[in-house]
C-alpha cells in the first residue's frame, strides 16, 4: 500500500543522494551488504532486549535498502542481478528480525510467545512467493494492505512502545493474512489465461500456420512427374 503511495516521491526525493553516491567507489550491492548486517546487529539487539537500540538500527538498516536503488539508477548499473540480490537480502533481514523478536519473547515473556512473530515471518514468505511466481507467469501481484514497508513501519512503532509490540503482531499476522488471500485472488483471478500461458499458445498456433502455409506453397510450387 505505502509502496505504491509513495514510491515515485521517495525516489524522487532520494535521486541526488544516488548522484553524490555514484562519485565514491561504492555500487549498490555494498550497500544492499552494510544493510543486511546493520539488519543482523539489529536482530542480536532486539533479541537481547536492547529495543531502543534495535529500532535505531532497524532505521539505519533501512537507509542502505533505500540508497542502492537510488545510486544503481544514478550510476546506470541496475541489473537483474541487483535486483534478486536486493530481494534476496530483503527477505532474509525480515526473518532476522522477527527472529530477534521471538528471540525476546523466549527470554522475557511467555515462550509460547514465540509462535507468534514466526507466524508473522511465515505468512510474509507466502505474500513474497505470490509475487514473485506470479510475476514468473507474466501477471502482477503488488499491492495489499500489509507489504514490506508496512511491517518495518509497524515492527518500528512496536519497538518504539514495548507495550505495544504483543498486540502489533497480532495486528501485523491478521493483515498480513488478509493481503495473502487479497494477493491470492488478484492472481487467481487473472491467471485464467495468463499471458505467459496465452503467448505460448499463440506461439504454438502460428507455427502450426506457418508449417501449413509452407506445405501449401509446397505442393504449388512442385513439379509434377511425367509418366513415362
Amino acid at each position: 500500500m505505502f509502496d505504491g503511495t509513495f514510491r515515485k516521491p521517495v525516489d524522487r526525493a532520494v535521486k541526488p543522494i544516488g548522484a553524490l553516491l555514484r562519485k565514491t567507489r561504492l555500487t549498490p550491492d555494498h550497500l544492499t551488504i552494510v544493510g543486511l548486517l546493520v539488519g543482523i546487529a539489529a536482530a542480536v539487539a532486539i533479541g537481547f532486549g536492547r529495543l531502543w537500540v534495535g529500532l535505531a538500527l532497524v532505521i539505519l538498516a533501512a537507509l542502505p535498502d533505500l540508497l542502492d536503488g537510488a545510486l544503481a539508477k544514478a550510476s546506470g548499473t541496475s541489473s537483474q542481478r541487483g535486483a534478486f540480490f536486493d530481494s534476496t537480502v530483503d527477505r532474509v533481514t525480515d526473518s532476522l528480525l522477527l527472529g530477534g523478536i521471538g528471540w525476546h519473547f523466549a527470554l522475557t515473556e511467555d515462550p509460547r510467545l514465540v509462535l507468534l512473530p514466526f507466524a508473522v515471518a511465515s505468512i510474509s514468505s507466502v505474500i513474497s512467493y505470490q509475487r514473485a511466481k506470479a510475476e514468473s507467469l507474466g501477471i502482477e501481484a503488488k499491492g495489499g494492505l500489509m507489504e514490506r514497508a508496512e511491517r518495518i513501519i509497524a515492527i518500528l512503532v512496536g519497538l518504539a512502545f514495548n507495550v505495544l509490540l504483543i498486540p502489533i503482531l497480532w495486528i501485523m499476522l491478521v493483515l498480513t493474512s488478509i493481503t495473502a488471500l487479497q494477493r491470492f485472488w488478484k492472481v487467481w483471478n487473472a491467471a485464467d489465461v495468463a499471458p505467459v500461458t496465452a503467448a505460448r499458445i499463440e506461439m504454438r498456433r502460428s507455427r502450426r500456420q506457418s508449417r501449413r502455409v509452407a506445405r501449401t506453397a509446397l505442393r504449388r510450387t512442385s513439379i509434377p512427374r511425367r509418366k513415362p
